[in-house]
């Protein structure tokens, strides 16, 4: 089992400070998610229906009709290698950890570069490329119009583009989902979910855009009841939320920008709207000293990474600020 975010409790037995003393920024989560509302009761005591009007909502939201919900991306990370014949799989790193894990367990060769290699991947004649755009954890992007000229070049010899957009909700003109399994690109995966913008991670709510065919498949796999009840309706009023999303993106944005400035002096900085990345030798002792403050972050030591997310109040970047000065 991979390491994650999060996993407070044992980070606060750990270093002996109280659960409720921790700040934490480990996930990349937006601390001000979408305001759940109270639900009907219905939706608990009912089984859960595919026409409540989620797909809909996520087809308007994402602009594009070939969605399927699935119980978190984790879901469709963990099922779409064991549909897709055995091969070579290049994924481009470092990257969420779950997705070179589950190629390797379903079979496939597995193929590491770096994520800035995107020409060589497709160079390299692989049927299958991986990647998270913006990647995780280095906050490192490339282009929409690079990425639908790699599906294009990748669908000439038969493969497949999955490309994992888990944050790129703040900035959605960058976004390939539209086209994912469209007759425009029929070979491009996407893979979205509402745990980090919408801020609902507990919810397990994300979505697999692929061709027909394949969301036929992924379906017959989970089963049925793959999203709770409760799950799909707080999801179907998020997605329609027009108003809190415009203000969530102008939001995290600007708290994006303040973090950035804030770590700028620990080394070369990159970032997303929901978390900042840090290349620094001192990785792992800034991870350390801040922890021991109670202050939890995320630590890439192989590649002299840290990744800092938003902190959820002013007392929190208060802390944060004079965490990072003492450890300086």
């Amino acid at each position: 089992m991979l390491e994650h975010g999060g996993r407070l409790r044992a980070a606060a037995a750990r270093h002996d400070i109280p659960l409720a003393d921790w700040i934490d920024l480990s996930t990349g989560i937006n601390p001000h998610g979408w305001p759940v509302p109270p639900l009907p009761a219905s939706v608990w005591q009912c089984l859960p229906e595919d026409d409540d009007g989620l797909e809909v909502a996520a087809s308007a939201y994402y602009a594009n009709p070939g969605v399927l919900p699935v119980a978190g991306s984790q879901a469709a990370i963990q099922w779409l290698p064991a549909l897709l014949p055995r091969a070579v799989v290049t994924c481009l790193g470092p990257l969420y950890g779950e997705h070179p894990l589950a190629w390797q367990r379903a079979g496939h060769k597995l193929r590491l570069l770096p994520h800035a290699a995107f020409v060589r991947a497709l160079a390299a004649a692989t049927p299958y490329v991986v990647l998270c755009n913006p990647n995780n954890p280095t906050a490192g992007r490339h282009s929409r119009e690079m990425l639908l000229a790699a599906a294009d070049r990748l669908q000439q010899r038969g493969g497949w583009l999955v490309v994992d957009e888990a944050f790129i909700d703040a900035t959605p003109e960058e976004s390939v989902t539209p086209l994912a399994g469209t007759a425009a690109a029929p070979n491009l995966i996407a893979l979205r979910s509402l745990g980090k913008f919408f801020g609902l991670a507990g919810a397990r709510v994300g979505f697999l855009f692929a061709n027909a065919e394949l969301r036929a498949r992924m379906a017959e796999a989970m089963g049925p009841w793959t999203l709770s009840g409760p799950a799909r309706e707080v999801a179907r009023r998020a997605l329609l939320d027009a108003d809190w999303q415009a203000a969530t993106r102008t939001h995290l944005r600007q708290e994006s920008r303040r973090l950035q400035d804030l770590l700028a002096p620990l080394g070369k900085v990159t970032a997303t709207a929901l978390f900042v990345t840090v290349e620094t030798p001192a990785a792992a002792s800034l991870h350390a000293d801040l922890a021991s403050q109670g202050i939890l972050t995320r630590c890439f030591a192989d590649d002299s990474l840290l990744r800092v997310g938003l902190p959820p109040n002013a007392a929190a970047w208060l802390r944060l600020a004079d965490a990072l000065a003492a450890a300086m």
